[in-house]
């Protein structure tokens, strides 16, 4: 398996050290860069080691993105969309690569990798296709002979500050739509998987020398959380899209709101899944444990609660512990392999404090946890997913836990359920199982889920780019991806020509002199 990924490495150009700094084609590190060795959770194992950035390197990078912007915005909205279309060739030439890397660096099954580089892919498509709908309206002027229409503009300069759990995919969202927009982009991605970022950056490059574009259209500065806060301070950037806790967001948005700037937010989420009496057991099973294992609940999405009908209560729970039985965990990158590892020992002793938490707050666990010991989970970042039995209100239950813990609570009547569901200080995703029509319109009404994404017989994890993606309360209120998620990436402008020979004022006043 080493020499598979030495091999993987090498194809995309990775080396033993990389800088810190890109700016288009080029990679470079000021001399007081701290060097940092990057481990894979799947083995331990160091892959290899990267420059963290300065203030300095930022700053010079942040000058190239300026310059390269006042070219960049001038090149026809179609024209930048073909760039945009081949990276997207570039990600399936080497979806089966990077896939892998995703999977080694950040823990997630190969198949999840895999799926996460399809996901880069897709957005880019959406791209192409939006680059020629950045559409305006028209609207009736009051006065005679004036016509008033709205167009949009490029922001400048966009910062993308990426989480370790889709070290990849998070960033296509916003670059992709960023790019055909006519903004350029600085990317800061997480410190724990920064090397399937240099990877994507040195694919761009091919697509960026190629075509003679400037350096600073697509930039990364991979740094701690200091570079974090230099981007969010930095008024150069009028727009920061940020994915991470909802600490960190509370962070980031306080700092971007004290000078006036634009972010969108993708934080955390504490996800449920209602499951009526009138569900197909069958396939909620499917939904539920993919929502729970998927990434070893390492995902935004993933499923942290099922809120159960009391007459399928007992059932379902059976089929649940017997599923959790047959799960398998290890190597993410044996496609056999459901769940992988957490991504370090802090996830691993945050898992480990949760559970005592929710002990302690009188949880009752079906599925014992704990962490996996032998040859096979060398790197100590392996764990058991587990399930306790536990009340909506517990501390523990209302705090997202990263990490595959399930909390299974009953319900009497779709009331309650709505309000257990809602009764959480994250508003991310959530889903209900039901084959009665009732119960599916009366969750996807006003007075049903409060949360951004709201499914029916489908789990919490797993969106698909075409819609907007993002979720209210403390999720943060961002939205990325498909539908008109563009137009946060724009700035709006009112347009009013007068074509007449006089010159008269809106609502009727007179100023005659």
């Amino acid at each position: 398996m080493q020499v598979a990924i030495e091999n993987v490495l090498k194809n995309l150009g990775i080396d033993e050290i990389n800088d810190a700094v890109s700016t288009g084609k080029n990679w470079k590190s000021s001399g007081q860069a701290q060097l940092k060795d990057i481990h894979s959770p799947v083995d331990g194992k160091k892959i290899a080691a990267v420059k963290f950035a300065t203030a300095k390197d930022y700053e010079e990078t942040i000058a190239v993105a300026q310059e390269a912007f006042l070219s960049w915005r001038m090149v026809p909205a179609p024209k930048r969309g073909e760039i945009v279309r081949q990276l997207g060739d570039e990600l399936r030439a080497h979806k089966d690569d990077l896939g892998k890397l995703v999977s080694y660096e950040m823990g997630k099954s190969l198949q999840e990798g895999w799926g996460e580089v399809q996901e880069m892919i897709d957005i880019c498509d959406f791209a192409v296709g939006l680059s020629r709908q950045l559409y305006g309206l028209t609207m009736h002027s009051e006065r005679p002979f004036h016509r008033m229409y709205e167009q949009w503009h490029p922001l400048g300069v966009v910062g993308i500050i990426s989480a370790f759990n889709f070290p990849v995919a998070v960033w296509s969202w916003n670059a992709a739509l960023a790019w055909v927009c006519g903004n350029v982009c600085v990317w800061k991605p997480s410190e724990k998987t920064p090397l399937t970022a240099i990877a994507c950056q040195k694919i761009m490059q091919k697509v960026l020398v190629r075509n003679d574009i400037p350096e600073g259209v697509s930039c990364l500065v991979i740094g701690d959380r200091a570079i974090g806060e230099l981007m969010a301070h930095d008024t150069k950037l009028p727009l920061i899209s940020a994915t991470g806790s909802t600490r960190m967001g509370k962070a980031v948005g306080a700092a971007i709101g004290a000078r006036l700037g634009k972010h969108i937010l993708e934080l955390g989420g504490n996800n449920s899944i209602i499951i009526t009496e009138n569900a197909d057991l069958d396939m909620t099973l499917i939904g539920a444990l993919f929502g729970a294992v998927g990434t070893a609940g390492q995902r935004c999405t993933s499923t942290r609660r099922l809120i159960i009908h009391e007459s399928v209560y007992d059932a379902f729970k059976e089929k649940l512990v017997r599923a959790y039985g047959q799960l398998r965990i290890g190597n993410p990158l044996d496609t056999h392999i459901h769940v992988g590892p957490l991504i370090d020992q802090d996830a691993v002793k945050n898992y480990l404090d949760s559970i005592e938490k929710c002990k302690t707050e009188g949880g009752n666990f079906v599925v014992e946890g704990g962490v996996l010991t032998g040859e096979s989970y060398e790197s100590g970042c392996y764990v058991k997913p587990c399930i306790a039995e536990a009340k909506n209100e517990m501390a523990i239950v209302q705090h997202e836990t990263f990490a595959p813990i399930l909390y299974i609570m009953k319900y009497k009547d779709l009331d309650e359920a709505i309000a257990m569901q809602n009764g959480v200080p994250q508003g991310l995703s959530s889903a209900i199982m039901t084959t009665n029509m009732r119960e599916a319109e009366r969750f996807l009404s006003v007075t049903g889920s409060d949360c951004g994404i709201a499914n029916v017989n489908i789990g919490t994890s797993g969106a698909e780019i075409g819609g907007a993606f993002g979720g209210e309360k403390e999720t943060g209120g961002g939205r990325e991806s498909g539908s008109d998620a563009w137009k946060a990436y724009m700035r709006r402008q009112t347009n009013t020509i007068n074509y007449s020979t006089t010159l008269p004022l809106a609502q009727g006043i007179k100023f005659d002199l």
